[in-house]
């Protein structure tokens, strides 16, 4: 038998991302598993500028207001979205999202990831690749993906 003690939800606060949370809460549920929500800011851009030897990164707010607003972006995402009887952890990382999410999960032996997927077209997924995609093929554990309810099956 499987036993599944922890499950991670990984969230950009989209609506995508509220439909697969109901996903991860019904499972965590049912299993009596603890619900980790995780939002990874994406630095990479910053990694670009500096790699590029640009002269200056790109005007914005510092990194550290980015993330402790993201912190706080998760706490009212949670709050509008999850039971509060559930046992969760909150957690905000920067960095590639994707990579993010495999250290979190081998980090907190996490037994099941649940995440959405945009189901871009093709051509969008080769020019802009998926994080879902990276997070299916180099997981530690099985990957629930799910698409929004408002896409129909389109053979290819």
């Amino acid at each position: 038998m499987i036993n599944v003690t922890d499950i991670l939800h990984a969230t950009d606060f989209s609506d995508l991302s509220i439909h697969a949370l109901k996903y991860a809460e019904y499972l965590a549920g049912k299993l009596s598993a603890r619900l980790h929500c995780l939002h990874v800011v994406d630095d990479t851009y910053q990694q670009y500028w500096l790699m590029a030897e640009m002269p200056a990164v790109p005007v914005g707010p510092p990194m550290e207001e980015v993330v402790a607003a993201s912190k706080r972006q998760l706490e009212t995402f949670i709050a509008a979205n999850l039971a509060p009887k559930l046992a969760r952890v909150e957690v905000v990382r920067r960095g590639k999202p994707f990579v993010e999410i495999i250290n979190y999960a081998r980090e907190n032996q996490v037994g099941l990831i649940v995440m959405g997927t945009h189901g871009r077209t093709a051509l969008r997924h080769v020019l802009m690749g998926s994080v879902a995609d990276k997070v299916v093929r180099k997981s530690p554990c099985p990957v629930l993906t799910v698409r929004s309810p408002e896409h129909d099956f389109q053979m290819p």
